[in-house]
């Protein structure tokens, strides 16, 4: 889960790292009174930032500077309501502005390839960082940590030296690596990232900007962060999906598919895109894991989500009984067409394993028009593919107009 800066340096706050204070705002007249508040002699600046999950905000116009609550009110009318990359403005932070002498980045990341932890961090901070390595990599440190470990002063020592941040700067530097990496233990993230880590001409280090992910399989151990599952950016019927408690993803084609486990689920949509380049090329619309344990409830709810998709032609419902027995699914099936008063869409699907047989002749006894059982996944795949591109494909009986 991604947070917004505003989220993330309020978890940053908590565990000590130096930030700015700044409150959020959805509409022009509280980014007023926030700027009326936050406005001293000793803070005659304020920044106003989008709140979206994405880069860029800058260029897009979604950052602009305010030196009075006219100003910011105005900020934020001109920022609340960008697009952003896709990203619909909703929020916008009025934070104090600061007096930058250098900018640096750093960051603590999950390096899944080398299966340890990873800190990049650099004496060239506040650009795109994804150039900086492409361009000039040597002014990119990357150190990796070991989990054991973690990152001790001596390891934020070696980080520091290896970017070329020299002392007085570099203890400065190490002592918010630590906090960075107490940060990203306690709050179970894969990120903490800091671009940029600014430096004040006294020397103080501030965390100006902040990205943070978190992991979700972990959320049961924390308190939930306010409004951190907005749908803002995010695709309605993966939102939904959400919502349901279903591992969805949706995909550009039109073979709508269901399963449960992630390695069957993945497998069943290399074999539709397989069996879709013999019918016109279909492909998968979506990935739907059911998981494990999945009731009828979800069999019927999963069923209904992909088959409400309009890029969907045709469904394929493919599981292997374990848990999750067949005669369950089929119960889900039958369930799901009653609800909905029948399906549009004509559904295909194989069953395997525990109770596969009960599962196969309740279908069987159910007649519901338009699902088809075949026994086998590719046979499964094959008959799919062929009636989403049936579905797909312009008819050429239809009388042509003299």
């Amino acid at each position: 889960m991604d947070l917004h800066e505003y989220q993330a340096k309020g978890l940053l706050q908590r565990h000590g790292v130096p930030v700015l204070h700044g409150e959020v705002a959805s509409d022009p007249q509280t980014a007023e009174e926030i700027a009326q508040r936050l406005l001293t002699p000793q803070c005659p600046l304020l920044v106003v930032k989008a709140q979206v999950r994405t880069g860029g905000r800058g260029k897009a116009g979604g950052v602009r500077l305010a030196r009075t609550p006219a100003e910011a009110r105005e900020a934020a009318e001109a920022i609340l309501g960008l697009d952003i990359k896709g990203h619909i403005v909703r929020r916008v932070l009025v934070t104090e502005g600061a007096d930058i002498a250098q900018e640096l980045y750093a960051s603590f990341l999950l390096d899944r390839a080398e299966r340890r932890w990873l800190a990049l961090c650099s004496a060239e901070g506040g650009m795109d960082i994804e150039t900086l390595a492409k361009e000039r990599p040597e002014a990119l440190a990357r150190v990796g940590i070991d989990p054991i470990e973690g990152v001790t002063p001596e390891v934020a020592a070696r980080i520091t030296a290896a970017a070329g941040i020299a002392e007085p700067l570099a203890g400065s530097v190490a002592e918010v690596l630590l906090l960075l990496w107490q940060t990203l233990v306690a709050e179970d993230a894969t990120l903490v990232e800091i671009n940029p880590l600014a430096v004040t001409p006294d020397g103080t280090v501030l965390a100006l900007d902040a990205k943070i992910t978190l992991d979700d399989n972990s959320a049961f151990r924390h308190e939930p962060i306010p409004d951190a599952h907005e749908n803002e950016g995010t695709d309605p019927l993966e939102a939904r999906a959400h919502e349901l408690g279903l591992n969805y993803v949706r995909l550009e084609g039109e073979v709508g598919v269901l399963g449960n486990g992630a390695g069957l689920v993945m497998s069943t949509l290399d074999v539709v895109a397989g069996a879709g380049t013999r019918h016109g090329g279909v492909r998968p619309a979506n990935f739907l894991d059911l998981g494990g344990g999945s009731s009828t409830e979800a069999m019927a709810t999963g069923l209904e989500l992909v088959a409400s998709d309009p890029q969907v032609r045709a469904v394929l419902v493919n599981v292997f009984g374990g848990i999750t027995s067949c005669d369950t699914v089929a119960g889900g099936i039958i369930a799901a067409v009653e609800r909905l008063g029948g399906l549009d869409k004509p559904v295909v699907v194989r069953l395997d394993g525990n109770r596969a047989e009960d599962g196969r002749r309740m279908l069987a006894e159910a007649a519901l028009p338009g699902v088809n059982v075949v026994d086998t996944m590719d046979g499964a795949a094959d008959v799919v593919a062929r009636l989403a591109h049936e579905a797909t494909s312009p008819r050429t009986d239809t009388p042509q107009e003299a």
